[in-house]
């Protein structure tokens, strides 16, 4: 409830709760910006990029725009992670821009993992399709959460904490996983620090790891760095 104004409020008082109630609700957002039209198919081919992408000219949208069956193919995990993941976000489905949702299947081998990343743009949810999976995240205290999934269950992993996903089970694992933006981004640990272009400097990864130039070195090779 907003206050009455005495006689002895000041204007920089004043000033100052206005400037409270106008920004605290954009401070408040967790998510993309909300569309101000039905939609505006992404132009991927365009120039000019501000925040996200243009609209295409409505009179070329088509229904297929609406529609995106990648999802629907299963992901090769001939990898070093043992994993796959196929985005259903802005960059494969131009449909979903403005709209501040997004989707990727993750399809895990025997053994392998979809490696610590974090999204700095986004929360996650997810359902375990098929196997059974170890899903945990590491929260900004340093708190380590868990559990082991079945088929059916569903978990929910903050914005922008570093979190993983594990198969457990004999079998392949398949999840999909929901985003409450467009292209929330993923910053995979491993990759990032080990692979970059150009690499990161060996003291710096020496001293923040606490091993020698050959650990980085050795890590570094396996990420082509």
């Amino acid at each position: 409830m907003v206050s009455r104004m005495t006689s002895s409020t000041s204007p920089s008082s004043l000033i100052f709760s206005l400037l409270v109630y106008v920004v605290l609700p954009l401070v408040c957002r967790s998510a993309d910006s909300d569309p101000l039209q039905d939609f505006c198919i992404a132009d991927l081919n365009a120039t000019v990029i501000v925040n996200g992408f243009p609209c295409k000219p409505a009179s070329a949208v088509t229904s297929d725009d609406f529609f995106f069956d990648g999802l629907s193919k299963e992901g090769s995990t001939t990898n070093i992670f043992g994993s796959s993941v196929t985005t259903g976000n802005v960059l494969s489905f131009p449909g979903v821009n403005t709209l501040g949702i997004s989707m990727n299947r993750v399809d895990i081998a025997p053994g392998g993992m979809n490696a610590p990343h974090s999204h700095p743009r986004s929360s996650e949810s997810g359902v375990v399709i098929h196997g059974r999976v170890l899903v945990g995240f590491v929260t900004t205290g340093n708190v380590f959460y868990s559990k082991n999934l079945t088929v059916g269950q569903m978990f929910v992993i903050p914005r922008g904490l570093v979190h993983f996903q594990q198969n457990i089970g004999e079998e392949k694992a398949l999840l999909f996983t929901a985003f409450n933006s467009q292209n929330p981004g993923s910053v995979v640990a491993s990759v990032n620090l080990f692979g970059s272009t150009p690499s990161i400097p060996n003291d710096v990864l020496t001293k923040a790891f606490q091993v020698d130039a050959n650990v980085v070195n050795g890590i570094k090779s396996k990420f082509g760095s």
